[in-house]
């Protein structure tokens, strides 16, 4: 099962790059995570620069998405919304078809961020069919250092926790990846 896992923050030390890079050392060995932290590095969307144009980071990341068999997002909440970076990163597909059918799951790093999520819910819900509302992890991770995010995922029952969440999801990535996508012919 091969997992991306997008952090919705552009910051150096984010706490939810922290926590995914966490998860993905703690993942059952049939789970390949590769975390996308680059959210910031991507060009501000326009519809002028899809097709021939598009940019180079914006392919790579789409390319990314496509190699996936899941995406899991992670992200802070800025002013009870989704940061700018994540939101820009999430119109870069809109246009195009490799989200349409992709699953996805939020992990959350922090005990509060609800307007965020339920913000980030709704479009989610909207840009694909197979959006896992009901597979969601929390994790009170806010304020940590990176060093102090590992130690806390680490614990047995975190480690218990993220390994049941990313099975859950992985079984639900097989079982959309075995559903029939589109009308049948």
């Amino acid at each position: 099962m091969k997992i991306l896992a997008i952090s919705g923050s552009a910051r150096r030390n984010s706490t939810n790059t922290a926590m995914l890079r966490a998860v993905s050392a703690v993942a059952p060995s049939d789970i390949d995570i590769a975390i996308f932290d680059g959210v910031g590095a991507l060009p501000v969307f326009s519809p002028d620069l899809e097709g021939a144009a598009l940019p180079a980071a914006v392919r790579d990341f789409i390319a990314a998405i496509a190699r996936s068999d899941g995406v899991i997002i992670a992200s802070p909440e800025y002013v009870r919304s989704i940061p700018g970076g994540l939101k820009n990163a999430i119109d870069w597909l809109v246009s195009g078809e490799k989200i349409v059918h992709k699953p996805i799951a939020l992990l959350h790093a922090s005990h509060r961020g609800d307007d965020m999520l339920a913000g980030l819910r709704t479009i989610l819900a909207t840009i694909t069919d197979r959006f896992a509302a009901d597979i969601f992890l929390r994790l009170p991770l806010m304020k940590l250092e990176p060093a102090e995010v590992f130690r806390a995922v680490e614990t047995a029952e975190n480690r218990s926790r993220v390994q049941a969440y990313l099975q859950a999801f992985s079984a639900y990535c097989e079982a959309a990846g075995q559903a029939v996508i589109g009308p049948p012919s």
